[in-house]
């Protein structure tokens, strides 16, 4: 598994929330959907992405946003221009005071705002609420993000732009599909850059001792680890990998591998019918019960409780 695969192993979209924005200047959308994750490309015309704490990021024609969530933030022509509407949990969207809204129409398929060929167009594609892997990826991620489109180089859009327009059967899964895609392509984009900051464990993959190790956990998280096994197919000593696993990941090998056990059990509690006992197996855990005990103390809830919640 290599770096980016790791990075983006967990949940994909599901029931994804995508839509083509269009506006007329002056235009200003806020954010308070507390949506995990936001991609937004901005297709025709120029807009700034506005944080209520943090630098605001200018975007141009062909850029792509990458927004986390859940603090709220603006989307606009002008850093300048008062919100005329406010985008709410479940994709629903009400004036700033509350009321009805009145100034942006619903277009037809998947298209809102003023006019179907205003001055700036956006996609916009939000993930629903996370799992506990994403918060790996959203932890290697700034708060907002704004990738050129000289950097991004994304052959995806001219699709995403032609599917989310069409109405047929099965769709959601195709727009789904491809806001994956794009969100990928954007993330290998934005790690490539020579001024990226990856989190600590993502650039220990490339270590060749601690590289190695992270790929044996990841590939095989059943496997009854231990430091000396881990040790000894990285060709190192124990002490050497503990040691440096530590000092480049942040955390020792078997802490890793159990956040790394518990994070795909989640997934599958979350996303899957498998009873616990076939999740336990999977993730490396003798029996429900251990799986339980070790995934209450880390998260609070117990499997059951995830699932049912």
């Amino acid at each position: 598994m290599d770096a980016l695969a790791g990075l983006l192993e967990g949940p994909r979209a599901k029931g994804a929330f995508l839509i083509r924005a269009c506006f007329d200047p002056p235009w200003s959308v806020r954010i308070e959907d507390e949506a995990p994750v936001s991609v937004m490309v901005m297709l025709r015309g120029e807009g700034w992405l506005i944080p209520d704490d943090g630098e605001k990021l200018h975007m141009g024609t062909g850029d792509i946003a990458i927004a986390r969530g859940p603090a709220p933030y603006v989307c606009a022509d002008d850093p300048a221009t008062e919100p005329r509407a406010v985008i709410l949990p479940g994709g629903l969207c009400a004036a700033p005071d509350g009321r009805e809204m009145k100034d942006y129409l619903d277009l037809g398929t998947r298209t809102w705002g003023g006019r179907t060929d205003g001055e700036a167009v956006m996609l916009v594609g939000t993930y629903q609420p996370a799992g506990e892997m994403s918060s790996r990826l959203l932890d290697a991620l700034p708060p907002q993000l704004v990738l050129r489109e000289e950097v991004a180089d994304c052959h995806l859009l001219p699709l995403l732009e032609e599917e989310i327009l069409r109405d047929e059967p099965g769709q959601d899964v195709v727009l789904d599909r491809l806001l994956d895609l794009l969100l990928i392509t954007s993330l290998r984009a934005w790690f490539a850059r020579p001024d990226a900051s990856p989190p600590a464990w993502y650039k220990a993959l490339g270590d060749p001792v601690v590289g190695a190790a992270l790929r044996l956990i990841q590939d095989d998280p059943a496997h009854p680890w231990t430091v000396a096994e881990l040790a000894t197919k990285a060709g190192v000593s124990r002490a050497a990998l503990a040691r440096r696993f530590t000092e480049l990941v942040g955390d020792p090998p078997m802490a890793y591998l159990t956040a790394w056990r518990l994070a795909l059990a989640a997934d599958l509690v979350r996303d899957t019918d498998l009873t616990l006992s076939s999740i336990a197996r999977k993730v490396g855990y003798g029996s429900p019960f251990a799986l339980s005990t070790a995934f209450k103390r880390a998260y609070g809830v117990s499997p059951v409780e995830l699932r049912e919640g």
